[in-house]
């Protein structure tokens, strides 16, 4: 099976992967510290669990945004699978798509595996949406090419921002706002929620705006990351929600190229 790795500015997702079926992920926080014996402990443990084997891991394919854990990612991926790691962007995971942008090399590589997803999953002009550290726009035509997009602060960074810079405002968690629909928050908490969530959910549906208007054409919109459930209930502005988009393409460029066990 694949083992297929997404090390990504707050989080390192690791999932096993059979075809193109997620048979089970885990995820630990990103630190590029973090040495290879580190997560085998961690993850061998995990596999067990699930009824899994370090054997049962064939091939190791990663995505990463975080240049500093790479190494250690791919002498986990040899000292205890066994396997030379597959890098996204490299050869020979050559992304396969063309990325007219202007600076091509600046673009991360979660974004152009999304990218390489979604245009896979759902055929046509599509904005992908991903919710993590940052809140990524990403835009791609009905042939594939990634045109360009959008960074946004994530939420927990707007949120982290406010509560640091304003000394009486409290830590609150991240959820609808229990008033009904209302904007008028009646105390502190409340009106935090608001801000945040509501003021986020227009953030939202205005850049999806735009960008559409920008486009020309029908537009399919495609959320993925851990906050895109819960914007869904609140916002029509989704056509479809993938939770594992990133790792979802890692499994279609192996595929893609013809990698075998």
């Amino acid at each position: 099976m694949l083992l297929a790795i997404d090390a990504g500015n707050t989080n390192v997702v690791f999932a096993l992967v059979e075809g193109r079926r997620i048979r089970a992920r885990w995820r630990i926080a990103t630190d590029p510290r973090r040495t290879a014996d580190e997560y085998a402990v961690w993850l061998i443990q995990l596999l067990q669990i699930e009824g899994y084997q370090r054997g049962d891991v064939t091939r190791v394919v990663l995505a990463t945004v975080v240049p500093r854990a790479l190494h250690n990612l791919q002498v986990l991926a040899r000292k205890y699978f066994g396997a030379e790691a597959m890098i996204a962007g490299r050869a020979p995971l050559e992304w396969g798509i063309v990325i007219d942008v202007d600076e091509p090399g600046s673009l991360g590589a979660d974004r152009a595996v999304n990218t390489v997803a979604a245009h896979e999953l759902h055929p046509g002009d599509l904005i992908v949406i991903d919710f993590g550290t940052a809140t990524t726009f990403d835009v791609s035509d009905y042939q594939g090419a990634y045109k360009g997009g959008i960074i946004a602060p994530g939420i927990n960074l707007s949120l982290d921002a406010l509560v640091s810079a304003a000394a009486k405002l409290p830590r609150i968690a991240i959820e609808p706002p229990p008033t009904q629909g209302g904007v008028i928050g009646r105390n502190t908490v409340d009106q935090m929620q608001i801000g945040i969530f509501w003021g986020y959910v227009a953030m939202i549906e205005g850049l999806v705006s735009r960008l559409k208007a920008e486009v020309g054409r029908p537009v399919k919109v495609i959320a993925t990351g851990g906050l895109a459930t819960l914007f869904q209930p609140y916002t029509p502005v989704f056509d479809a929600i993938e939770p594992d988009l990133t790792i979802q393409g890692l499994a279609i460029m192996v595929e893609r190229a013809h990698i075998s066990a």
